[in-house]
């Protein structure tokens, strides 16, 4: 056994713990990064948002990012399953958004190159490095890890950061998980060539098409490769009859805007699940400890916010870590606001996707009004605009205020996930009647 003592120890490099990794090594400290696997990895997550963009230009990574040639993503689209309505918000018309345009990745070399930009940044990263168990008291933290050889060897630092995704190292050591009462979702999704799409700027947009009670991704991750998801009930997965394959296909079939774009798409390698429950961790800090990103919480990918709350926790985290190491002790106050700031965009975009499951906020984010610039507030949200201030946020609130008012009153006439020929023909049968 060896022991060796640093500023931060990070556990995780994915997108959060390479930031900040980043951001304390270019400061100058001394940073240890324990990651399990060997990069490149597979990972699912590919649609990023506009702030992220501000994130990579601080870390000095955007160069790296633009010359990989990641497709440029100016907007998203949303559509009904049965093709009845759509709409798309573009990032640049946004009067809230302070960055224009995002990229799509795929996960496997953008994650790899985070993580040999926090290496070139000067952080210790060790690939196949597995965290056993973590001690902290008031002299620091005590790490007991694994190399890839199967030694055991021991660690010291000032502060621990968790960064170890929805594995949730140190949630789960202490019993801190608490999962979402209702959201027992499954995702379905693979690679594909030959997916139609849109001509022009928007044929890189991420389209999410919205059924009944399920939805699919479509997100272009290449100039000739898409990613296609399909996000279900686990309950109903199970009940379904037939192979993945077998159920991912039918559902495809089910809804006319993704059989269409689907009629010629080639599948690369094999179709993937995961299990996709929601969940936060009652505290999202302990003794000189901060979770960022999946180790602080986890929820429905829909608005692909994933990728930037950990990159933006992460950045956030490395803000405390460097306030504290200079006044020579953990701060309380700083550790606290942390814990403040992260839970309320945590829970902001938690209660966004819990109305984005109800009808009556479908009915008004497909059909946007000119009203008190609020395409623009939800434009904002789509953007990854978590603190844009008062002007942005009584909007949010106004909306979801519309959104009850929806449930009684029509402001917006109503939608219907019901295929289209079911729906015209029962219209000509109540006109039949009259």
């Amino acid at each position: 056994m060896n022991q060796d003592n640093y500023d931060a120890l990070v556990i995780g490099c994915g997108p959060g713990g390479s930031s900040v990794a980043t951001f304390l090594a270019r400061s100058g400290k001394r940073v240890l990064v324990m990651e399990k696997e060997f990069f490149p990895r597979f990972h699912i997550g590919e649609s990023l948002l506009p702030c992220n963009m501000t994130i990579f230009r601080d870390m000095g990574v955007l160069p790296a990012l633009q010359a990989a040639g990641f497709p440029r993503k100016y907007g998203a689209q949303f559509e009904l399953g049965n093709g009845s309505i759509g709409t798309r918000f573009v990032f640049r018309q946004g009067k809230f958004n302070r960055e224009p345009e995002a990229i799509q990745v795929e996960r496997a070399p953008f994650d790899h190159l985070l993580l040999k930009h926090a290496r070139a940044s000067g952080a210790d990263v060790r690939e196949g490095w597995s965290v056993i168990k973590t001690i902290s008291d008031s002299a620091g933290v005590n790490v007991e890890a694994r190399d890839p050889d199967g030694k055991i060897h021991n660690f010291s630092a000032a502060y621990l950061v968790d960064a170890s995704g929805r594995g949730n190292l140190t949630g789960n050591q202490e019993n801190l998980r608490e999962l979402h009462p209702t959201w027992k979702k499954l995702a379905i999704f693979g690679h594909f060539e030959n997916v139609g799409r849109q001509p022009g700027e928007g044929g890189t947009d991420t389209v999410i098409v919205r059924l009944q009670n399920k939805w699919f991704w479509v997100i272009p991750i290449s100039a000739d490769k898409t990613s296609v998801g399909l996000v279900i009930d686990k309950d109903e997965f199970n009940q379904s009859g037939g192979s993945i394959g077998e159920i991912f296909q039918r559902w495809i079939e089910s809804s006319p805007p993704v059989q269409e774009r689907m009629k010629n798409a080639l599948r690369l390698g094999d179709l993937q699940t995961t299990t996709d429950f929601s969940y936060y961790n009652r505290k999202f800090i302990g003794n000189r400890l901060l979770r960022v990103g999946d180790a602080a919480g986890f929820l429905d990918p829909i608005f692909s916010a994933g990728v930037f709350l950990a990159m933006w926790s992460g950045r956030l985290a490395s803000e405390v870590v460097l306030k504290s190491l200079a006044q020579g002790k953990p701060n309380r106050r700083l550790f606290a606001g942390y814990e403040r700031r992260v839970r309320k965009g945590l829970m902001f975009y938690w209660q966004v996707v819990e109305n984005y499951y109800t009808t009556p906020f479908m009915e008004l984010f497909l059909q946007p009004r000119a009203h008190h610039d609020l395409p623009s507030a939800v434009n904002a949200v789509l953007a990854g605009e978590l603190e844009g201030g008062w002007s942005l946020r009584w909007r949010l609130k106004y909306f979801f205020l519309l959104v009850k008012l929806q449930k009684r009153w029509p402001l917006v006439p109503h939608i219907s996930f019901a295929p289209r020929r079911a729906r015209e023909r029962k219209t000509l049968a109540a006109a039949a009647k009259v």
